[in-house]
């Protein structure tokens, strides 16, 4: 741990959501661990918040689900010319954020923000087009944190905000520090904006490792009608297009078990169903059993007064075999790192990031080209039946996430945009 005696010593994390396990919440978690034991306060403002409730500060607004911020989303979104009465309303929804956040930084005496990805992905216009306005305003101390650009989704390339894009996603403003996940991001916001900025890698905890295994993961194994023999294939995405389900059922297809099954950790609701019903479908197809178990899943493992049990995240990874990750697309890749941690062989698609930001640390994963093949299964295979081969392939890869990818690494430089920062404003 790098010793520090901040100037600053309230941090305020600023995002749509900050709740559950999604990747943005994931990382301000992190971010907020690594400030934390290094002297700094964390409070937090969003319209949906599971941490500490005297440090957090809820507005329903904020939020990319509340009912208007879709409907404007909508009339915005998919066309090229914004109706006057959608420009009101939007401009009436961000004057009442920007005071909401003016509230914020005053009721925790806050002397930096780090707004976290809503100053990114437009997913909330008003929220992003207040917080460039209030840092404009105040020329107060920022770290923009910077997880997927509008530039990235299909779904914000025909839009009718072309101007607020330009103007607050991102904002290029003189006390702003930006931070990306990924190399290539960190060019394309250089090349599009002309804006500096810093990659940061998502990271995880690699010099505390896991505690060991409980007697009670064979209940989970119970509960989806497994045996102790039967191969524990877990994909640990939310079910979206750009994970590719697809790719994982294949794979336990392929792999012509006894218990052909593939476990899924998240949930479906956050882009509509229709992706849901087409895998179930293809699952049939294959026969293939595909289980979500997200309403099994809870921050710690816990019984619940119905008597059944709730598990925890890394429950489930260590009940797992194998991982699989084929997705399409990623900013980073949590999933990955949480396998690594959790010393699971893992599948991995060469996505770009992997492949700009990953693969070049020499990790032993078993890659697949955007689809699969009886090589790659027979590969699998191979992994998960020769233990000393799988022991040797899952250390090396903790040993190599700890040097690239630990919170050391996010310590040295979180605390290095921070202290420029204090330097700025005199601290």
């Amino acid at each position: 741990m790098i010793q520090s005696f901040p100037s600053f010593r309230n941090a305020g994390f600023i995002s749509t959501r900050i709740a559950g396990t999604d990747g943005v919440s994931l990382e301000i978690e992190k971010w907020a661990a690594v400030l934390e034991r290094n002297n700094y306060n964390c409070f937090y403002l969003s319209g949906e918040n599971d941490r500490e409730s005297e440090r957090c500060m809820l507005v329903d607004q904020m939020h990319f689900s509340h009912p208007e911020i879709q409907e404007i989303n909508a009339a915005c979104y998919a066309h090229e010319v914004r109706p006057n009465a959608i420009t009101g309303r939007i401009h009436r929804m961000r004057n009442y954020l920007k005071q909401r956040i003016y509230e914020f930084v005053d009721r925790f005496d806050i002397d930096f923000i780090i707004p976290e990805n809503a100053l990114a992905i437009p997913l909330n216009i008003p929220l992003g087009l207040a917080l460039t306005e209030f840092i404009a305003e105040t020329g107060f101390p920022t770290v923009a944190h910077h997880h997927d650009f509008s530039w990235e989704r299909t779904r914000f390339l025909v839009n009718a905000v072309g101007d607020y894009l330009s103007w607050a996603f991102p904002p290029n403003l003189p006390t702003i520090q930006h931070a990306v996940i990924n190399t290539l991001a960190s060019q394309q916001l250089c090349h599009r904006k002309g804006i500096s900025n810093t990659v940061i890698p998502n990271v995880y905890d690699f010099a505390s490792p896991p505690p060991p295994c409980g007697r009670h993961l064979n209940e989970l194994r119970r509960e989806l009608g497994m045996t102790q023999n039967d191969f524990f294939i877990l994909q640990p995405t939310r079910v979206v297009p750009r994970k590719w389900i697809e790719r994982s059922l294949e794979i336990v297809s392929l792999m012509e078990l006894r218990n052909p099954l593939l476990v899924l950790s998240h949930s479906a609701e956050d882009e509509g169903d229709s992706y849901n019903k087409r895998i179930q479908e293809y699952a049939r197809n294959l026969n293939v059993k595909l289980v979500s178990i997200e309403h099994l899943i809870g921050q710690n493992a816990t019984a619940e007064a119905n008597g059944r049990k709730r598990f925890s995240i890394g429950d489930v990874y260590r009940c797992a075999d194998l991982v699989c990750y084929p997705s399409g697309y990623e900013g980073f890749g949590n999933a990955f790192l949480e396998a690594i941690y959790y010393r699971k062989p893992t599948v991995v698609n060469r996505y770009s990031i992997y492949i700009a930001d990953i693969e070049p640390k020499n990790f032993d994963a078993i890659t697949i080209e955007g689809f699969v093949t009886r090589d790659t299964t027979a590969r699998i295979l191979e992994v998960l039946t020769n233990d000393e081969q799988r022991e040797k392939m899952v250390e090396r890869n903790y040993q190599l996430a700890g040097r690239h990818f630990s919170f050391e690494v996010l310590e040295r430089l979180l605390l290095h945009l921070v202290h420029t920062l204090e330097i700025q404003h005199g601290r």
